[in-house]
């Protein structure tokens, strides 16, 4: 399996040329940019792709699809149900976004391109249809692509636009993506390639929703509002990010830079 990324330099976003092998079938996971590289990897290695899967309907994750369908016309672009009604709301290129082209991928459906087999995931939380690309097959180990689910050594927030809860993201991460044999790699939507391996045993999140760590209990203001800090940890763009408990027991997880701890 041939992964070739590109990242953003402001957003610190991913986008992903998958491939089998050589000449082989191709397809983009997410197209926030620069793409460039991309289309020049692509004809580099003779690949003609077919598909861009869009884990959800951020910009920083959509931004350049339309470069992508200038270069290849006949792109089929792939994007959960709801993110797509999300991506139509939020304005984003309409008049390639809602044109022929773009389709719905259900969780659990696949596809078959060359030796790869790609199955959507449902892993809601950062958004309430996010998806993430489950690829098998060829050479290699798995590859699971996460979009803002799950980071290394970090995890999505739950108050993006379009969010849903932290139950939902915890679920996806446990649920899910930890259950996923432990050598298979993790692309994410940000930064830095890591393994469910090494999420399951580093990632602090992970290691306190497993008991392994226990969790805090310092009084803090989060988002304006009293809160209990239940874990700070580094974030994949340098900042933090926090697990905070509401005066009514439920749970969020938010920017580090909108918690005030009380020392």
């Amino acid at each position: 399996m041939i992964v070739e990324r590109a990242t953003h330099p402001q957003f610190v976003s991913n986008t992903f040329l998958v491939a089998d092998g050589e000449g082989g079938p191709a397809f983009f996971v997410d197209a926030g940019g620069p793409v460039q590289p991309l289309i020049e990897a692509a004809a580099r290695r003779g690949l003609e792709p077919s598909h861009v899967l869009l884990t959800h309907h951020h910009f920083d994750h959509v931004s350049e699809v339309a470069q992508l369908r200038e270069r290849w016309p006949a792109l089929e672009v792939l994007i959960g149900a709801h993110e797509r009604e999300l991506l139509g709301a939020a304005g984003a290129d309409p008049a390639d976004g809602a044109g022929a082209g773009w389709g719905a991928i259900e969780p659990g459906a696949s596809l078959e391109l060359g030796r790869l087999r790609v199955r959507a995931l449902a892993t809601p939380g950062h958004t309430a249809g996010m998806l993430s690309f489950l690829v098998e097959g060829g050479d290699g180990p798995a590859a699971v692509f996460t979009g803002d689910t799950l980071f290394k050594d970090s995890v999505g927030g739950v108050r993006a636009p379009g969010h849903s809860t932290y139950a939902d993201l915890r679920q996806s991460i446990m649920g899910t993506l930890m259950a996923l044999p432990a050598e298979t790699v993790i692309h994410p939507g940000h930064a830095a390639d890591t393994t469910v391996g090494r999420e399951w045993e580093r990632n602090p999140f992970v290691r306190v929703w497993r008991g392994i760590d226990a969790e805090g209990g310092e009084a803090c203001t989060a988002l304006g509002e009293p809160a209990t800090l239940v874990l700070l940890a580094r974030d994949y763009d340098g900042g933090t990010k926090a697990w905070v408990r509401w005066a009514d027991g439920s749970d969020d997880i938010v920017p580090g830079s909108r918690v005030e701890r009380s020392s």
